[in-house]
C-alpha cells in the first residue's frame, strides 16, 4: 500500500531577511494548501522553521498566523520545530500554537514505518558553544526506533545529517557546521542499524538535495520562500513523496526537482582509515609485507 505525503519546508514567515522572503509566506501557504488538498495525501508534513524570529511576542503572533494558514489543509498534519521556531519560544509554546505534541514520535502508514525526529533545533549561543546540541537522548531514540523497525522506515526532521556538502548554498557553504548537528555521524551509525530501507527527508539548508550514504537515501526539500537559487523570487516550493517499493520525490515551484528510487536494506563496506594510519599500507610501504 503507497503512502502519499504533501511536504513544505522553512516557511520563514516574517519581514524579508537576507535572501528569505517571507513577506510573501503567507499567499504561498495559501498556493500549499490548495496544492495539498488537490493531491489528497494521506497526511502533510511541516519541516520546520515557520517563521523568521524577531522577539518573542513578535513570534507568538507569527507562529499563529501560520497555525491559521495550515487550517485551510484537509490532510493531518504533523509538525516539526525548526531553529527559528526556537529562537525565542519553547517547544511547549509552539505546541500550544498548534494542538499537538512535538516530541518524538513514529506511527505506521500503510507499509511503512513514519518517524517524527523532533531533535532539539535550537541554536545554543554560550560561550561554551554555538550551534545546534544533539542530545544523547534523541540519539538514543532514533537508534531504537532503526533497531527495533519491521518495516521501510521514513525519518523526518529539520535538520539534516547526512553530512553532504555546503558549496554553493548562501547560509552554509562558509558555516558548514550550521547546517548539520555535531556528531551527525552518530546519527547516520544509528540509522545503519535498521535492517530495513531507510529513506531520510530534512528541511533546513534551504536548497533540494540528494545524498546516498551507507546505502540509506537523504533528501533535503527548499524552502517555500527562499530566493537565493531563484533570482531574488520566493521558491514557492511545494513537495510531494510517494512511498512505496519505489519512492518518489516531486518539488514544484521555481527550484523544482524530481528524482525516484527503490530503497534497500543493504549497507555499504566501511570505509578506509585515513591511509598513513593503516597498519597494512604503512608495512607495505616499508617493504614488510609483499
Amino acid at each position: 500500500m503507497s503512502v502519499r505525503i504533501a511536504v513544505v519546508a522553512d516557511i520563514h514567515h516574517g519581514k524579508p531577511s537576507a535572501t528569505k522572503r517571507g513577506d510573501t509566506a503567507l499567499d504561498l501557504m495559501a498556493e500549499f494548501a490548495r496544492f495539498a488538498n488537490d493531491a489528497a495525501p494521506d497526511f502533510v508534513v511541516d519541516l520546520g522553521d515557520r517563521i523568521s524570529d524577531m522577539d518573542r511576542d513578535t513570534d507568538l503572533q507569527l507562529e499563529r498566523e501560520v497555525a491559521d494558514a495550515f487550517k485551510a489543509v484537509n490532510a493531518p498534519v504533523h509538525h516539526i520545530n525548526g531553529n527559528h521556531d526556537r529562537d525565542h519560544l519553547d517547544v511547549s509554546d509552539n505546541e500550544e500554537i498548534l494542538g499537538q505534541s512535538l516530541t518524538n514520535a513514529t506511527f505506521d502508514a500503510g507499509d511503512w514505518r513514519i518517524a517524527l525526529w523532533r531533535a532539539d533545533s535550537k541554536i545554543h549561543r554560550t560561550p561554551e558553544h554555538s550551534g545546534f546540541i544533539l542530545h544523547e537522548a534523541d540519539l538514543l531514540w532514533l537508534s531504537r526506533v532503526a533497531q527495533n523497525t519491521d518495516k521501510p522506515l521514513l525519518v523526518l526532521s529539520h535538520v539534516p545529517v547526512s553530512g553532504h556538502g555546503q558549496i554553493g548554498n548562501y547560509y552554509f557553504e562558509r558555516n558548514p557546521s550550521a547546517s548539520t548537528y555535531p556528531m551527525a555521524e552518530r546519527a547516520r551509525a544509528a540509522l545503519a542499524q535498521s535492517r530495513q530501507p531507510v529513506v531520510c527527508l530534512s528541511g533546513h539548508v534551504h536548497w533540494n538535495t540528494i545524498t546516498t550514504v551507507d546505502g540509506i537515501t537523504h533528501l533535503t526539500q527548499q524552502s517555500l520562500t527562499e530566493s537565493f537559487t531563484t533570482r531574488g523570487e520566493p521558491a514557492g516550493a511545494f513537495g510531494l513523496l510517494e512511498l512505496g517499493e519505489t519512492v518518489s520525490w516531486q518539488v514544484q515551484g521555481l527550484d523544482p526537482i524530481a528524482h525516484s528510487f527503490k530503497p534497500h536494506a543493504d549497507r555499504w563496506t566501511p570505509p578506509l582509515p585515513d591511509f598513513n594510519q593503516h597498519p597494512e599500507f604503512a608495512a607495505r610501504r616499508r617493504g614488510d609485507l609483499k
